[in-house]
């Protein structure tokens, strides 16, 4: 018995000498990071006077802000962005547009705002609920069929604008309350994206600067704002790609 200790402790001795203070601890192996390469994508924003950007440089309109922050990050680069927007469009104007705009579909996400010039020419409310389905579906072509590659923008509420303020706002904010409810129904209903920027529209009396020298359409840091929250959603769904 007293000479199995014995050679069980020089043995248990051996082995703590090779792994001791004084010895060095063979390398565990990391594993290197694999990355991705660059992802080259193209962008396609469908809309009216908040898509084109009235009355800001055209950098400072939504979607170049949201290119510009999709760049910021790594391994993005957007080297399409197409814009069919012009001020003052319905969702007739517009659905007229994209019949007649050369689109080099499919594209890796598309942007749908659209609504407020319905509601400023008091376009019956059936005709956005005819139309607007339409716009979507023609938005998830171009998105190569892919619904979560659509997101849509809410209406932003112009009452909290000079000029809204000067043009029966308590008649306005819920009238465009009206739409978006109508397009986020839409939204889901057609399982695309739903970003709610609305709120940061309605600032607009408070903070002034949220607001066009024109009195009227968003100010480059209201379209900033809203690309803090479109930015997020797109990222997302360009990782599910």
């Amino acid at each position: 018995m007293k000479r199995f200790s014995l050679i069980s402790t020089i043995l248990l001795l051996m082995v703590l000498g090779n792994y001791g203070c004084g010895t060095k601890i063979p390398p565990v192996k990391e594993s290197i990071p694999v990355f991705q390469d660059t992802m080259k994508i193209t962008y396609l924003a469908l809309g009216d006077s908040y898509t084109k950007g009235e009355s800001v440089p055209l950098s400072q309109s939504f979607p170049y802000l949201l290119k510009s922050a999709l760049e910021k990050g790594p391994l993005i680069q957007v080297k399409g962005l197409k814009v069919v927007a012009q001020t003052g469009w319905t969702t007739r104007n517009l659905l007229t547009a994209i019949d007649n705009t050369p689109l080099d579909a499919p594209y890796s996400f598309v942007t749908l705002l659209i609504g407020v010039n319905n509601q400023y020419q008091k376009i019956p409310v059936a005709t956005y609920h005819q139309e607007l389905p339409a716009l979507i579906s023609k938005a998830i072509e171009f998105a190569g069929g892919d619904t979560s590659r659509v997101c849509m923008v809410s209406i932003p509420d112009y009452a909290c604008t000079p000029y809204g303020q000067a043009n029966s706002p308590q008649s306005i904010s819920p009238q465009i309350d009206q739409y978006n409810e109508i397009g986020k129904m839409y939204a889901g209903q057609f399982h695309v994206e739903w970003v709610d920027i609305t709120d940061i529209s309605r600032r607009g009396v408070a903070e002034p600067g949220l607001v066009a020298n024109d009195g009227l359409h968003p100010s480059g840091l209201q379209y900033q704002k809203w690309v803090e929250r479109i930015h997020s959603r797109v990222t997302l769904l360009l990782k599910k790609q």
